[in-house]
């Protein structure tokens, strides 16, 4: 199974600059083209939190309009950015989103099951988990302990080192990690909102960030760095489901030199 995770697309109303500098929307076209292209095509595409700018319905309007050429199967989750109200009415046709309440859910897909979390607290940048949510969390996790599990929700469960974005991290990580850990399926937590690819451990297994389409957040390891983003090259992920683990890639978007071939036509290494 192929997996392209995607996060942090912030877009905006049609015509409108995140931050007055970053066309979201025309570098989540070229990610979509990029997307819809690939060899082989993935199974699954997710996307993980953020996905509009101030949770406006006219921006997931947008956004469904931009996601549309991509015809692939997606499940999405909410981010700090997002509306939990206005994204339920903008992906009404998802039918794996419940009707009222946090928009958890799980689904099967392929040999695995993804369980997505809202770590949602409406107006804050920070994300929670609370006792409630764990509760959930708990009861499906138990309720299917043999299928391989992954695990979306938008705020990494482990701190990542960038200090402004870690005062904006995970309230009840330290629940989560231990309530993994009692439920060996979860293969893996993928997460959003660094804008960086970020590798590490919840609960004794693999948890990660992904990069995001448009702007990266600065790589600032000093405390008292400054809250900034910069122009990297946008990406997103490619999961691939081995049977016992994810493989995971980074694939950049964009137009770069190449392929170029390292063997001649006498099978000769070029030199």
């Amino acid at each position: 199974m192929l997996i392209a995770q995607l996060s942090d697309t912030h877009i905006k109303r049609p015509g409108k600059l995140a931050y007055n500098q970053v066309d979201t929307a025309a570098m989540l076209r070229a990610c979509v083209e990029r997307l819809a292209a690939f060899r082989p095509r993935p199974d699954l595409v997710l996307v993980t939190g953020d996905l509009v700018d101030r949770g406006d319905p006219e921006e997931y309007a947008h956004l469904r309009a931009l996601l549309a050429p991509m015809s692939l199967p997606m499940l999405v989750i909410a981010g700090n950015h997002d509306d939990r109200e206005a994204m339920r009415a903008a992906f009404c046709d998802a039918d794996y989103l419940p009707g009222e309440g946090f928009l958890h859910y799980a689904v099967d897909r392929g040999p695995l099951r993804f369980i997505g979390l809202d770590t949602l607290i409406p107006g804050e940048g920070g994300g929670r988990l609370c006792s409630q949510r764990l509760d959930w969390l708990q009861t499906v996790l138990s309720g299917q302990r043999e299928r391989p599990t992954v695990v979306l929700m938008h705020h990494p469960p482990f701190e990542t080192g960038i200090a402004h974005m870690d005062e904006k991290g995970l309230d009840g990580r330290e629940a989560y990690a231990a309530l993994i850990e009692r439920h060996p399926q979860v293969v893996a937590t993928l997460c959003g909102h660094l804008h960086r690819v970020i590798l590490a451990q919840a609960g004794g297994r693999p948890a990660m960030t992904v990069p995001s389409p448009a702007h990266q957040v600065e790589l600032g390891l000093e405390a008292d760095a400054p809250s900034a983003f910069r122009m990297e090259p946008p990406a997103f992920m490619l999961h691939r489901w081995t049977g016992t683990h994810l493989l995971s890639h980074q694939v950049f978007i964009g137009h770069y030199a190449g392929p170029y071939p390292f063997f001649d036509a006498n099978k000769r290494l070029i030199d």
